[in-house]
């Protein structure tokens, strides 16, 4: 039975990048040696979207990840006071309020705050 999601993010810089989600964003993580640190998520969600040939970051076989937050102004002053730069403005994008900022290794990164409910861990219905 699938438990769970993992995800990866390839970096020209990932001993940088792994320090940034370490000490900026914060997450837990499990440290497998020689640098290598898993990182705990503590929720997830998965959506699909139909694809958009005219848009690089939408074509057919990409995939992305995004951070979600709860309260979008306040995470992205913790954030900036942590030296994390953000590269758009917060704004409504109709599945919630939104905004970019940038990881090392050239990575650009969502955040945003949902408008749609998250059901609780354990609510959703059984296969």
């Amino acid at each position: 039975m699938i438990r769970g999601v993992h995800s990866m993010f390839y970096s020209s810089q990932a001993d940088e990048l792994r320090a940034f989600i370490r000490d900026k964003l914060g997450f837990p993580y499990s440290d497998v040696g020689e640098g290598w640190l898993i990182f705990e998520a503590p929720s997830a969600d998965m959506g699909v979207h139909p694809s958009d040939e005219s848009d690089a970051h939408s074509r057919a076989g990409t995939h992305a990840i995004s951070f979600f937050c709860d309260e979008i102004e306040k995470t992205v002053a913790g954030l900036k006071a942590k030296g994390v730069e953000f590269t758009a403005p917060i704004e409504d994008h109709g599945y919630g309020l939104v905004t970019f900022f940038k990881m090392p290794g050239g990575v650009n990164v969502q955040l945003y705050q949902p408008h749609y409910t998250k059901n609780p861990i354990g609510a959703y219905p059984k296969p």
